[in-house]
């Protein structure tokens, strides 16, 4: 019987990693470029990652009243949780979080349902150097949430869990790149 987390290693690996030389948005190079919007933004990745990420959710022991990201990497994966949350009985609010303030309006960096003393989860597609997520953070800190911790849905390894750890916020991945390569189709000579 497959998994959630084996069907997801699938999807994340025919769908969104590719070989190659790439430059991150973080500016390194790589080898590997995961586009976990490929994935994220499917039927198939939806149902999966909701799900797959309220328990993981769960078995941190995090109980947020929301979830959220920076915009765009974090808004499929948001609005899966809030979904399977719903279905779940147990419903989390999903908010995005713009790059920056909207000049126009209200003004405001935080969109959606989010309020001032939400406990929430910060949500990432793909942390390389933690960056987006630490970003993420400052926004909801500065709006007057709390954080209980990061999802991402992939880690790359690269030093990114790490560099939230520091800035005193744990992070957890439903996928390792390592596995995501282990799946992937062979090279072709």
């Amino acid at each position: 019987m497959i998994t959630p987390l084996d069907r997801l290693l699938d999807l994340l690996a025919t769908r969104s990693a590719r070989r190659g030389t790439f430059t991150l948005a973080s500016g390194r190079q790589s080898n590997l470029y995961i586009d976990a919007r490929l994935t994220t933004m499917s039927p198939e990745g939806l149902a999966t990652i909701g799900p797959l990420a309220l328990s993981a959710i769960a078995a941190a022991g995090w109980h947020p009243d929301a979830v959220g990201g920076l915009t765009l990497g974090a808004d499929p994966v948001s609005y899966a949780i809030a979904y399977a949350s719903a279905l779940a009985g147990m419903p989390v609010r999903a908010f995005t979080v713009r790059k920056e303030a909207k000049t126009h309006g209200t003004g405001k960096r935080i969109e959606g349902p989010f309020r001032e003393g939400d406990r929430v989860v910060v949500i990432e597609d793909v942390i390389t150097t933690g960056g987006s997520a630490i970003n993420a953070i400052a926004a909801v800190r500065a709006a007057g949430a709390t954080v209980l911790g990061v999802l991402a849905v992939v880690d790359r390894e690269e030093g990114g869990g790490e560099a939230i750890a520091a800035a005193g916020v744990t992070a957890i991945a439903l996928a390792r790149a390592s596995a995501i390569v282990a799946r992937m189709p062979a090279a072709a000579p």
